[in-house]
């Protein structure tokens, strides 16, 4: 099969498009011809050299797809050959064939088209884990959402907007927050003009938020410290502004808040805290709403997948709102 090659760690232009072998469909796994994958920043790290697949994990790029069943493994129930599905994956998304555990599979949603339904799998796992499931964002609180127009971003709002949350948001154009607008956010917050735990502050009384789902990590820390409120819950997902903060834990303490710093692909694939369940209870949840257009996928861009380094280079400018995706070719 195809896929995309990284030569060595470097910018984009070390993407490349060859022939590699076919992935192996291993007991309780299904191949899937894929349709199309989307580009997350995780992708970017990995071409770097900074961000490595976990233990197992394919070394081809690429955290979720969308395409056709083709193979079925051993001990595999419910899904048969023929099936359009998306998929979270742990890597191997970049390429025309990828092997998956079973329990990560979604069936595609009904009224999204295929190729499409491969801007879903890792935005929904993603929020829906952290916001809900970790952080407990309930109706008639309040949620920051860091970079709302992103592919996360945009899914946090309306995910965070539907449960009745008010919802904040930072984004740095006046373009990108008009877009979080029209997706549920309440109050839009350029961070190229404004600090936005001072503007946080202002809305909330000095109150501050309850929930907020971070991407920028220890240029943010201590901001978004302060911007909580009594009880409010921190989710770290993101590395963009560094690794390295430092905690006023007393601060913390008075406000009796909580951090959470987390990832999603180092996750098992079973067992507590594993994608299976995380998978199920997006199913469960979100995809009903999907399914209906209350929830949909945002995509800014579709590109062969033969021009990956291209779609890298839109990410990494953060030209985008939404998902870049990816798709085969011929």
């Amino acid at each position: 099969m195809r896929a995309v090659t990284v030569s060595e760690p470097g910018g984009p232009d070390v993407l490349g498009w060859g022939e590699v072998p076919d992935p192996v469909c291993g007991s309780g796994e299904v191949v899937l011809d894929v349709a199309a994958t989307a580009v997350n920043r995780a992708d970017l790290l990995q071409r770097q050299g900074f961000y490595p697949p976990p233990p197992g994990a394919s070394e081809i790029l690429g955290l979720e797809c969308s395409g056709v069943v083709s193979e079925v493994g051993d001990g595999v129930a419910g899904w048969s050959v023929g099936d359009e599905v998306c998929a979270l994956l742990s890597g191997g998304g970049y390429a025309e064939r990828v092997a998956v555990p079973a329990g990560q599979l979604l069936p595609r949603p009904a009224g999204v088209e295929l190729v499409t339904a491969a801007a879903l799998p890792e935005v929904t796992c993603t929020v829906w884990s952290n916001v809900f499931l970790l952080a407990g964002l309930r109706r008639g609180e309040s949620v920051l959402v860091h970079g709302g127009s992103s592919g996360i971003g945009t899914m946090a709002i309306q995910l965070a907007a539907r449960a009745g949350a008010r919802v904040f948001t930072t984004a740095g154009s006046d373009a990108k927050l008009d877009f979080c607008r029209e997706l549920g956010a309440d109050v839009l917050i350029n961070y190229r003009e404004e600090d936005f735990a001072e503007r946080v502050a202002e809305e909330t009384d000095g109150a501050g938020v309850d929930v907020i789902l971070d991407i920028m990590g220890a240029k943010y820390f201590a901001p978004n410290v302060r911007s909580l409120g009594t009880g409010g819950r921190l989710v770290s997902i993101g590395m963009q502004g560094g690794t390295k903060a430092e905690l006023d834990l007393g601060l913390l303490m008075r406000k009796r808040a909580a951090v959470h710093a987390t990832t999603l692909r180092s996750r098992p694939a079973t067992g507590p805290g594993g994608k299976a369940g995380i998978v199920a209870a997006v199913r469960h949840d979100v995809w009903p709403d999907v399914e209906r257009g209350v929830i949909r996928p945002i995509v800014d861009r579709r590109l062969p997948m033969s021009r990956a380094a291209d779609a890298h280079r839109v990410v990494e400018a953060s030209e985008h709102i939404g998902k870049v995706l990816l798709v085969t070719e011929g």
